[in-house]
C-alpha cells in the first residue's frame, strides 16, 4: 500500500492546480455568467423578499406530500412560479470566506480520492490506470450532484452540463498530477 507521506505532494499540488482552473473557468472564462438571469422587476421582487432569512426556501410550499392533491396546491403549481430559492445573509460579497471554503471543499475531495487510490491502486500502477482512478473519483465527487439538482431542483439542464465539464476539468487536473507523482513500486 502507498504510504500518506507520498501523497502529500500530489494532494498539495493537486489542490492548488485545481484551485487556478477554477479561477480561469469563473474569472476569466466566466463560463457561468450567463446561467444567471436577471429577475423581472429586481425592486420590486427585492422588496417583496426583504427580511427573508438566510437559507433554502421552495414555492409553493407543502409540509406534508398529501398536499399535493389538495386542488388549492396544485392550481398554486399550475399558475406559478415554482421556485427553489436560496438566500444568504445581506451582506457585501465578501470573496476571501467563499475562496476558503472552497479551498477546504478542494482539499476536502483531493484527501478522499487519494484515499481511495491508496486503498484501490498500488505502487508502481502505470500513468492511465492512477489517472483513471483519481480522475473518475474526482469527476464524481465534483460534478455528478449536478443531474439530481436539475432533476429535483430545476436546476436548468444547461448549467449543469457545463458543471459537469466543469468537473471534468479539475478531475483531469487532479488525475494527471496524481498519476505524474504515484510514487515507484
Amino acid at each position: 500500500m502507498v504510504a500518506w507521506s507520498a501523497l502529500l505532494l500530489p494532494l498539495a499540488l493537486s489542490v492548488v492546480a485545481v484551485f487556478f482552473a477554477s479561477f480561469a473557468v469563473h474569472m476569466v472564462l466566466a463560463w457561468h455568467a450567463a446561467h444567471y438571469n436577471p429577475v423581472p422587476d429586481e425592486p420590486a421582487a427585492r422588496a417583496a423578499l426583504k427580511g427573508l432569512p438566510p437559507g433554502q426556501y421552495i414555492v409553493p410550499h407543502c409540509v406534508d406530500p398529501k398536499q399535493m392533491a389538495d386542488p388549492e396546491m396544485a392550481r398554486r403549481f399550475e399558475e406559478g412560479p415554482v421556485l427553489t430559492i436560496w438566500s444568504r445573509a445581506p451582506g457585501g460579497m465578501k470573496r476571501g470566506p467563499f475562496l476558503g471554503q472552497w479551498i477546504v471543499y478542494v482539499l476536502v475531495v483531493t484527501a478522499i480520492v487519494a484515499y481511495l487510490a491508496r486503498a484501490s491502486t498500488p505502487a508502481g500502477s502505470d500513468f492511465l490506470h492512477v489517472l483513471q482512478i483519481v480522475g473518475t473519483t474526482s469527476w464524481l465527487a465534483y460534478a455528478w450532484q449536478g443531474p439530481a439538482d436539475s432533476i429535483w431542483k430545476g436546476r436548468p439542464w444547461g448549467s449543469t452540463m457545463r458543471t459537469i465539464v466543469e468537473g471534468l476539468l479539475y478531475a483531469v487536473v487532479t488525475g494527471a498530477i496524481f498519476a505524474w507523482q504515484w510514487p515507484a513500486a
